[in-house]
């Protein structure tokens, strides 16, 4: 379908309803006329009196060519059962031709009414070109029903002849007035391309004047709308994405120096909250009906993969996600946790055609990529073009004035536009940063607002991804400090959960983990929230403790502070068990870390239920960490490690169906049960040693990167 593609872009508006356009495939033809007036007059009702800022031409076009087939349906309908079950077998054909013409102009003016201003503006040529196709398509329905063959009145029949001349030759239009607003907004993309901010009174004649974008709330929602698109973005849609995010520099520029910072502290939201998206009518209806196989979904956005890439890992993600990822500063496998040797993404092509075969098996719409040429695939993220890190630039002088002299009202807002901001690449984190915020973020962080404290902490966070912003918070005097204090008396739990992730992130640095450590109440806040947090207050306090861990002076402090003993307790919560495990398998690894451990009464219980019960890492983790155990322990601990009930059954069962590091582990572990006197009187030596007897050549190495997380730092 030629206007497939400028659909599947939109994603705020209202579709219809799915029962309302189901194909006619069984009606009558009583029934079909009858359906047909009732959605025909329903899209009238809808739309005859709405003002169309963009395409009104268009649409009142449209829309009248809609009332003329309203008045042959409905005289239709007037006529009779009798009437209608003559129809001649020609125009039932044109009839639920027309059920589908019907579909497709109520998404187009949907599209046109509910879309934002910029992006119809943006948008201009492409959507004047689909109310043409719409009208050529009408243009032939008209030709082939057959008029003459029906008994209609005058009126009706001179309305349906006027229609059918004036679609024959109608022609392809585009507003002016809508062009010539389209080429303003590329030209001010063109000055900040060439290093020149626009001048402040034409923004505020397009913004305001030609636009109607008049306070701040419209235009964040125009910000929100265009950065929907390039999250969605498809590769046949223009602008390109990186030339959106140009725009989106400009809109977010404009919104700040057009209208202020001051707002209302109601209209300040705790999380940056959206509505959920609307995708292809196509889509849901395929959602409806089919669960879509777990192995053709993106790890990170969740749906079905259209250019299925592997990275460094072997993992593999959709190009468009993982792209993404990697733009925004990530430098670590998603899934896993690991670091990333290179940013290569090679295609997946037997993975694409087993999707592209499932897609065609169920009906569902796949439309596979163009070949890549090598360059693309080495990165594909879009990268940004001078315009928008120019635009950005300007945007973020704005902020760090208001977050150093403005109001606290104006400081808040302040702060989570720098939240949003730092969002959205590596660039913006940097010139965020360079522009001074870092200070200025620390003072809000002891705010008494919630507001304000929950957006500066998690602009610190976004700002920290970057690598080399993360030695500027550190040196930031009280900066840390601050944080800590946030992680223990946050205002809100959002707040405290991201003060906990922000350490993670800078923990990420190794000679950062002893700082952080030796901070004041930072390992006990960091256990606290883990006893006590949300659910991913606890993730983020756990793997700030596994980062903290890796660092050997670290031991006595963890112990001293209490996450030895918080972290044998997450063994029981499902959530973290997995990463504290990992942490208390290097704790244990230092003698005082492992007596420690020993002290702690259901530690060894909780390792053990974790090689029965936790996931396939999750026993990976355990059995390295009771295998430390024992190793640093000494025979004492040991025995009492061989005491617990069904351990050699535990362990059988890993040496034959764990992953390959923890068979390597339980093989390991086995041999030190062996060398251990009481060993004879817990384990059959003949089953123990043809248990463990092809792994005896593996690897037995204890290096802290053995122990496997999957760790990441998300931007909010």
């Amino acid at each position: 379908m030629a206007s497939a593609a400028i659909f599947s872009s939109l994603r705020r508006r209202r579709s219809p309803s799915l029962e309302a356009f189901l194909a006619p495939v069984d009606l009558t033809e009583v029934a079909l006329v009858q359906t047909l007036a009732t959605l025909l007059s329903d899209l009238v009702s809808c739309y005859s009196n709405n003002v169309f800022f963009f395409q009104r031409r268009n649409s009142r076009s449209l829309i009248r060519k809609v009332e003329v087939f309203l008045l042959l349906l409905e005289y239709l309908r007037d006529s009779g059962s009798g009437f209608m079950s003559d129809l001649p077998s020609k125009a039932v054909l044109c009839f639920k031709e027309l059920y589908f013409l019907i579909y497709r102009s109520k998404i187009l003016l949907d599209y046109c009414s509910q879309s934002s201003k910029l992006w119809l503006l943006l948008q201009n040529h492409s959507i004047s070109g689909h109310f043409h196709d719409l009208n050529q398509e009408i243009s032939t329905l008209l030709d082939v029903f057959p008029i003459k063959e029906i008994n209609l009145s005058d009126d009706v029949r001179e309305q349906v002849e006027l229609l059918q001349k004036q679609v024959r030759k109608a022609i392809l239009y585009v507003d002016k007035s809508d062009e010539n607003l389209r080429l303003a907004f590329y030209s001010f993309l063109d000055e900040f391309e060439n290093g020149r901010i626009p001048n402040h009174v034409e923004l505020r004649l397009f913004f305001v004047e030609r636009l109607g974008i008049k306070d701040a709330k419209s235009c964040s929602s125009e910000i929100e709308f265009l950065e929907e698109q390039i999250v969605n973005h498809e590769g046949d849609i223009e602008p390109t994405a990186s030339v959106l995010n140009g725009f989106v520099a400009i809109a977010r520029y404009c919104r700040f120096l057009l209208f202020g910072f001051e707002e209302d502290e109601l209209q300040l939201s705790f999380g940056n909250k959206k509505k959920p998206r609307k995708g292809l009518i196509a889509r849901e209806i395929a959602d409806t009906f089919l669960t879509i196989p777990k192995d053709f979904c993106c790890p990170i956005s969740l749906d079905l993969m259209r250019d299925p890439v592997i990275i460094s890992t072997g993992q593999t993600y959709d190009r468009s996600s993982i792209a993404r990822w990697m733009e925004e500063g990530h430098c670590t496998c998603p899934k896993t946790g690991q670091t990333l040797i290179h940013n290569r993404l090679v295609p997946n092509r037997a993975l694409r055609n087993l999707i592209m075969q499932w897609c065609t098996a169920h009906g569902v719409p796949y439309n596979p990529p163009e070949s890549t040429d090598a360059s693309a695939e080495t990165f594909a993220a879009a990268l940004p073009i001078k315009a928008a890190t120019e635009a950005n630039r300007a945007a973020a002088t704005l902020l760090i004035k208001q977050l150093e002299n403005g109001s606290q009202g104006a400081q808040t807002v302040a702060a989570r536009e720098v939240r949003l901001l730092a969002k959205t690449g590596k660039e913006n984190r940097a010139i965020i940063a360079e522009a001074g915020a870092i200070p200025h973020l620390r003072k809000l962080l002891s705010s008494s607002n919630p507001v304000a404290q929950e957006n500066s902490v998690t602009a610190m966070l976004n700002l920290s991804i970057y690598e080399k912003n993360k030695s500027r918070i550190i040196d930031e005097d009280g900066c840390l400090g601050s944080i800590v204090e946030v992680l223990r008396h946050g205002l809100t739990m959002e707040a405290r959960q991201n003060a906990a992730a922000t350490l993670f992130s800078l923990s990420a640095v190794h000679e950062y983990k002893k700082r952080i450590a030796d901070q004041e109440e930072a390992v006990e806040a960091l256990a606290e929230l883990l006893r006590v947090g949300a659910p991913r207050g606890k993730k983020d306090a756990v793997t700030a403790l596994f980062n903290l861990a890796t660092h050997s002076d670290n031991c006595a402090r963890m112990i001293e502070a209490g996450a030895v003993t918080a972290l044998v307790r997450a063994l029981e919560d499902e959530g973290v068990a997995e990463e504290a495990a990992g942490a208390l398998a290097l704790i244990v690894r230092q003698p005082v870390g492992a007596e420690a451990v020993g002290k702690e009464e259901t530690a060894v219980a909780g390792l053990i239920s974790m090689m029965r019960c936790g996931t396939p890492r999750g026993k990976e983790n355990a059995v390295a960490a009771l295998l430390e155990f024992c190793r640093t322990s000494g025979a004492a601990a040991t025995k009492r490690v061989l005491k617990a009930p069904a351990l050699a059954g535990l362990l059988q069962a890993l040496l034959f169906t764990g992953t390959k590091r923890a068979r390597r582990k339980a093989a390991s572990l086995a041999r030190v049960f062996q060398r251990c006197e009481y060993a004879s009187l817990q384990f059959g030596q003949s089953d123990v040693r043809y248990a463990f007897a092809d792994n005896s050549a593996m690897n037995n190495s204890s290096l802290p990167g053995d122990v496997s997380v999957s760790m990441s730092v998300s931007v909010l």
